[in-house]
């Protein structure tokens, strides 16, 4: 743990002294984030850091029922007490899932995550339990990089009024109960023309969602740096209708044309039900996740490591002829 002097030096050099703030985002539902969380809220304090815990849940809007809807909460209506601005950066304990909400509490603050894997795939992480100690110290020591990732707006409108909004750092799915069945969408990119796609639903993803759930629907893998969106069909019922790959300055409309409602979820832990009126509005938001990079980062590496991209293949044709 760094020493508290080495920070008081760094802002007196600049003329004031302010004790350093730090928080802590987790999920409480696994036992061992939970018991990171104490002890670094213990050894933090200690060294006379101003400590913030918050649960990752806070993150997460939930899901609506026909007969309890999703009340509009702002997208800066989800940031945690005590979070702010002023905030060295904050350590998220857990998986992607995590993340994902961690990244809706803080990004209207802009503090950057420093995110360690308790969960299972950790695409998103940065570090692993084990390496937390000397990863806080790296950070410490300011031997770090700092990744923004882009982030998505959602709004549902319902009679010109904004009824339910989020941030998505990876995608937004729009589909009918049950999914497998078809559904008609019309869907407005930018100043273009409307299109009609018949599908199972649509995803509007992110360069950091095309390795999630676009990606197992068939849509294209998109650097991190590349200042695109995706709107990939799900099971569309036209051989013309793929993936289409955009400038992410381009806004998005759908409007559902069903007779019945459709269910919308956006980053998988958050969703309201979508009435036939209503329209889905899509756009880059301001805010960005800022993710803490200890390394220099490596998409294709991480695509090798947790999906097993680009791996040589186990058996190759023999150069040898078989009589």
């Amino acid at each position: 743990m760094c020493n508290y002097e080495l920070h008081k030096k760094r802002y007196l050099k600049f003329g004031y002294l302010s004790v350093p703030k730090v928080g802590i985002i987790y999920n409480d539902e696994k036992p061992i984030a939970n018991s990171i969380a104490i002890e670094l809220k213990q050894k933090f304090t200690e060294q006379s850091w101003d400590v913030c815990v918050a649960s990752g849940i806070g993150g997460i809007l939930g899901y609506s029922t026909p007969r309890s809807p999703v009340c509009h909460t702002p997208i800066e209506g989800l940031t945690p007490p005590g979070f702010d601005s002023s905030m060295e950066f904050v350590i998220v304990l857990g998986g992607d899932g995590t993340v994902l909400s961690a990244s809706r509490q803080v990004a209207p603050c802009g503090i950057p995550m420093l995110t360690v894997n308790t969960g299972h795939m950790g695409f998103l992480t940065e570090a692993y339990i084990n390496q937390l100690p000397k990863a806080i110290e790296q950070v410490m020591e300011g031997n770090y990089d700092i990744e923004e990732r882009g982030m998505l707006a959602v709004k549902v409108f319902r009679k010109d009024a904004v009824f339910w909004e989020a941030l998505c750092l990876n995608e937004m799915v729009l589909h009918r109960e049950p999914l497998t069945s078809m559904c008609h969408f019309e869907i407005a990119i930018g100043g273009h023309a409307a299109v009609d796609i018949a599908a199972d639903g649509i995803i509007v993803s992110t360069p950091t969602g095309s390795t999630a759930y676009s990606l197992s629907a068939g849509g294209p893998v998109v650097a991190p740096g590349v200042a695109v969106l995706a709107l990939v069909p799900i099971c569309p019922h036209s051989l013309a209708s793929r993936a289409l790959v955009f400038p992410d300055r381009e806004p998005v409309n759908i409007h559902p044309v069903n007779a019945t409602q459709l269910v919308m979820t956006v980053d998988g832990n958050a969703g309201c039900y979508i009435l036939p009126e209503d329209r889905v509005y899509i756009e880059k938001s301001n805010y960005s996740a800022r993710f803490i990079r200890l390394q220099s980062p490596e998409f294709f590496r991480i695509l090798r490591e947790k999906l097993g991209w680009g791996l040589p293949h186990i058996a190759k044709p023999s150069s040898v002829e078989i009589p």
